[in-house]
């Protein structure tokens, strides 16, 4: 059977099936045009399971006793594009205008990397604050990093990358904050301490319950929302709304935007909103 599952094809019914329940647990948008991107990233799984076609996967996927073949589909079909130093402009803001005013403020300093795909965004923000706070306001900081993916969140927690996924490091943050490891595929590097002991990895869906309490002083969504619709747009950002204290911010995706929602940030700069 699994021969021939490499060569399955994938009708329209099987994709409005397979988009359906993906949006139904993680809000994501799989619309016309995505069907060569399902059938590509799912024909591993129909070859491990030994099934012929997508029309008796989706069964599959349906049927209550294979719940968990549920969450590695959806796992398959989330996009986990990151890199270090993304989209700087959001860490010169942070460096320039909001640790300043947690500093002076005192106390524990915490952050939410929502999306967090393999650790560069959260590692990223641990980098910079070592690097722009006072060392006792650094040992403060407190970065939850949350991701649906359970693969992608595997090799966060391992705090190892390779040269090429460490491209966007200078050389000289690359020497002070990580250490030469052996890599699967070259070299590698591991993150140190001083920015691991910073970051707690968890699971977590973001359109299910949210075990955390807040408040945060801010929270790093950026390029995900970009896979929901407009309603579920905003009921996210009104629950993180309700994370973040007086003066805490929400900082978005460029390419993101959220006009048209109902919510009560304060708009700073394209891409960046205040509590």
């Amino acid at each position: 059977m699994g021969a021939l599952a490499t060569g399955a094809e994938l009708g329209e019914a099987e994709f409005r099936a397979i988009a359906a329940l993906v949006h139904d647990i993680a809000g994501i948008r799989l619309g016309a045009g995505k069907e060569g991107l399902v059938r590509a990233r799912l024909q591993k799984r129909l070859r491990a399971l030994g099934l012929d076609d997508f029309g008796t996967y989706v069964a599959h996927v349906q049927a209550l006793a294979h719940r968990g073949e549920l969450a590695e589909m959806v796992d398959l079909l989330t996009t986990n594009k990151t890199d270090f130093f993304r989209e700087p402009a959001h860490f010169a803001f942070l460096e320039q205008h909001v640790f300043p005013a947690l500093v002076q403020r005192g106390g524990p300093l915490r952050f939410w990397s929502a999306g967090c795909s393999t650790g560069a965004e959260p590692m990223t923000l641990a980098m910079v604050a070592c690097e722009a706070l006072p060392e006792a306001a650094a040992r403060e900081v407190r970065i939850l990093a949350t991701d649906l993916s359970a693969r992608v969140l595997k090799q966060a927690a391992s705090a190892t990358y390779d040269d090429e996924q460490v491209a966007g490091v200078s050389e000289a943050l690359r020497r002070k904050y990580f250490d030469p490891a052996p890599g699967a595929r070259g070299p590698a590097w591991k993150a140190k301490p001083v920015l691991t002991q910073k970051i707690r990895y968890a699971r977590l869906n973001l359109m299910g319950p949210w075990p955390m309490k807040g408040p945060f002083d801010a929270i790093l969504c950026r390029n995900v929302m970009i896979y929901f619709d407009k309603a579920t747009q905003e009921r996210l950002v009104q629950r993180f709304q309700a994370l973040l204290p007086e003066g805490g911010h929400l900082l978005i995706g460029h390419s993101e935007s959220l006009s048209g929602a109902a919510h009560a940030l304060t708009y700073v700069k394209p891409a960046v909103y205040r509590a």
